[in-house]
């Protein structure tokens, strides 16, 4: 049993939002399909950080989450990313009973010798003041996220799907927070095309950082 991870699949099964208007986007859920069931097998799990699907609710966002459940091979932990507008309360999405999805919230989930957690993280894009409220929120939900996997007695890996770090941007607020509870490896989603060339990558402040953005990956989830 291994575990692998991505982000950003941006999905529109259930919709009309064109994605092979971006240089490298072209067929990309039959490529991600493809590729995903070649690496992952039935035994597997595979964290996907953020941005899953562009369905504005629940209702238009489930051809997506069907397909990740049904027509992508092993289990799968998904947690929230800036255009999830379709995310709602953990009990409505529970309720859904997708039994191959797991939604990563506050929580933390074991697999093997791995304690999965994070959160979707903050990125300020905004005004200061909402950004301080909201920064504040994701904060608290990684903490906790966090502290129920150092909890577990193995090594947490943290998934957020904002970079903590990006060019001369430092989030020291999640930094502090992953560097309290023991965390060395941290992957993480959001950019794409010419983002690339200012991610994160290697050990910083004690930390691996990763990017695992789908068409930074290829569209094949990597194997953690």
């Amino acid at each position: 049993m291994s575990l692998f991870a991505i982000a950003d699949l941006h999905l529109s099964l259930g919709g009309s939002k064109p994605m092979n208007i971006f240089k490298g986007w072209e067929n990309h859920t039959e490529r991600l399909r493809e590729n995903w069931n070649k690496a992952v097998g039935a035994e597997d799990t595979v964290v996907i950080a953020g941005d899953i699907s562009w369905g504005k609710n629940l209702e238009n966002a489930l051809p997506d989450l069907e397909f990740i459940n049904s027509e992508l091979s092993g289990k799968k932990i998904i947690l929230k990313g800036n255009h999830d507008y379709w995310w709602t309360s953990l009990s409505k999405l529970n309720a859904l009973k997708l039994e191959n999805i797991s939604f990563l919230h506050r929580n933390a989930f074991l697999v093997d010798n791995i304690a999965v957690c994070g959160t979707r993280g903050w990125f300020n894009e905004e005004d200061e003041k909402h950004c301080e409220k909201l920064q504040k929120r994701e904060e608290l939900r990684l903490e906790a996220s966090v502290k129920h996997a150092a909890e577990t007695g193995v090594e947490p890996v943290a998934f957020l799907h904002y970079p903590p770090i990006y060019g001369g941007f430092e989030n020291y607020n999640f930094i502090d927070v992953l560097q309290r509870y023991g965390v060395k490896r941290c992957y993480y989603g959001h950019l794409h095309g010419s983002a690339h060339k200012n991610a994160a990558s290697g050990i910083r402040y004690g930390i691996d950082f990763t990017l695992i953005s789908a068409d930074f990956v290829g569209f094949t989830p990597v194997r953690i």
